[in-house]
């Protein structure tokens, strides 16, 4: 901390311009010391960034004041023990954001003209709580039963978990050259304004001229919509066709977070038991009016629905007059046999609302995915999502919109089919010898093993067992509906581990079931 003024230095001026002079003046002549900084070494960015850091963080808070000098590049370099060039192009970017100013050979000083941050008072914490929140909580959503995954699992050796980036498969450097191409000078229009309830249309139209056609979909932009990820595309869909009067038909075992979902629309719900070919348009009794599936692979078993089935569901569709949902999330990672045609490639009444993600064949993180649907459908989607988010954010839209059309894409899948297959491999010669069982088929590839454990096994303590082993599972009660209270199955991704590691993983789940 830099001390003020020396006590009486101002006594007996009776003018304020004088003084507000005398004060520029000491101002002028303090040096703030070398000892105010310092390095983290658990610092995540560059030294440079972290002394930018330090500097904007100390003026933003009012520790360094405007017109103080700043230590020379050659003594703050000396004491921090770094090269000198750091602490100048530290010291450059910070005039360059108006929070330091050059003066000639006198050195840096911080400016008359920085930003400033807000110097409230804060009051002190409340020691009681006075809101009833049993009575002021309409409506509570964090009772929901999600996937059990601790959220330090990559500190795991044997991590199998579903739906997580490996790095290794992920071409960084390519990214970060569209990434900046978004942002720069020819596309700040893109990042920067506010689309309002429309997408970038350059994405726009690569999904509809590029990846909807290899799912056997014509569609116009219209009838396209930009979510953020499958899960946000499930809840508009949810949100636009269910009231508390309708019925929803969904697959049992499904995805958890649908199960949810439909919940929040208080709907009534009915659960289809699926079997080796997934959803069976034969069980679907009753009023309903739609159906929420995974034809492709389906959640969580894997299970592909053939084509004679898919027909039967849309013709049931027509005849009954429902919708059906699609949840097409992992098409692209297909390697055992080519994938099948997407169900709204075979829908020739609009019946079928389509969502695609790019969360499994990028990142988890990106968060987006896309709506197809007919125009009405999508016009009601646009509306209601325009109202809770208005769009996905300009730069990530342009910045996929660029991975894609650069090819990019195509080799990640690619790369990402290649590693999969081997690791499936591995797994699957793992899962045999050690004899433990598989309860789905898995035809089409994916990334995952739906598998089922010994009668009586309770797969909750199995994985807090396992966990002890460096071992993370996932339990499989989450996707059955409460009342069935199925603890005997489990997943095995291979997406999130090596290859390497897989065979003493498997030996270590196969010793803790024994």
């Amino acid at each position: 901390m830099v001390p003020g003024p020396p006590a009486g230095i101002f006594q007996d001026r009776r003018s304020e311009g004088v003084e507000s002079s005398l004060i520029a003046l000491y101002i002028q002549n303090v040096s703030i010391s070398v000892e105010t900084f310092f390095l983290n070494r658990a610092y995540r960015g560059t030294l440079q960034q972290q002394i930018q850091q330090q500097v904007i963080e100390a003026i933003l808070a009012g520790r360094y004041r405007a017109g103080e000098r700043l230590p020379s590049s050659r003594k703050l370099a000396s004491y921090l023990g770094i090269s000198r060039i750091t602490v100048t192009l530290a010291y450059t970017d910070l005039v360059a954001s108006d929070y330091l100013e050059a003066r000639g050979r006198s050195g840096y000083y911080v400016s008359r003209t920085a930003p400033r941050a807000p110097n409230f008072e804060l009051p002190p914490p409340p020691h009681a709580q006075d809101v009833d929140w049993n009575r002021s909580i309409g409506q509570r959503f964090s009772g929901y039963l999600g996937l059990v995954r601790p959220p330090d699992w990559r500190a795991y050796r044997y991590p199998f978990i579903y739906g997580q980036a490996d790095a290794s498969l992920f071409d960084h450097a390519n990214w970060r050259q569209c990434a900046l191409q978004a942002l720069g000078q020819r596309d700040f229009e893109a990042m920067t304004s506010d689309y309002y309830d429309r997408d970038d249309p350059n994405l726009v139209e690569f999904i509809t001229r590029h990846i909807l056609p290899r799912r056997g979909i014509s569609a116009r932009p219209e009838e396209v919509l930009l979510t953020l990820g499958a899960q946000n595309a499930l809840w508009l869909s949810a949100q636009i066709l269910l009231t508390q009067r309708r019925t929803a038909a969904m697959e049992s075992p499904c995805y958890a977070g649908l199960r949810e979902i439909l919940a929040q629309t208080r709907c009534n719900t009915l659960s289809i038991a699926v079997d080796d070919e997934g959803l069976d348009p034969a069980r679907i009794t009753g009023e309903v009016d739609a159906v929420f599936t995974t034809p492709s692979h389906h959640a969580p078993t894997n299970a592909t629905m053939p084509v004679s089935r898919r027909r039967d569901l849309l013709a049931r569709a027509a005849r009954d007059d429902f919708m059906v949902v699609e949840d097409d999330y992992e098409f692209e990672i297909s390697f055992l046999h080519p994938p099948s045609p997407a169900l709204k490639s075979l829908d020739r009444s609009g019946r079928v609302v389509y969502i695609g993600s790019f969360s499994k064949s990028l990142f988890p993180g990106l968060r987006l995915g896309y709506l197809v649907g007919a125009e009405p459908f999508i016009r009601e989607a646009r509306a209601l999502r325009a109202l809770v988010l208005r769009h996905p954010p300009g730069h990530i839209q342009r910045t996929v919109a660029y991975f894609l059309s650069l090819g990019h894409y195509d080799a990640q899948v690619n790369r990402m089919r290649q590693s999969y297959r081997r690791r499936r491999a591995v797994m699957e010669e793992a899962i045999s010898e050690h004899g433990l069982q598989v309860a789905g088929p898995g035809a089409s590839g994916g990334s995952s093993f739906w598998m089922k454990a010994p009668e009586g096994t309770d797969t909750d303590a199995l994985f807090e067992r396992l966990k002890q082993q460096q071992v993370v599972i996932e339990p499989g009660r989450a996707f059955f509906p409460e009342d069935e209270d199925n603890r005997q199955f489990y997943r095995l991704a291979y997406s999130s581990i090596r290859a390497g590691r897989i065979p003493e993983g498997i030996r270590r789940i196969a010793e803790a079931l024994r």
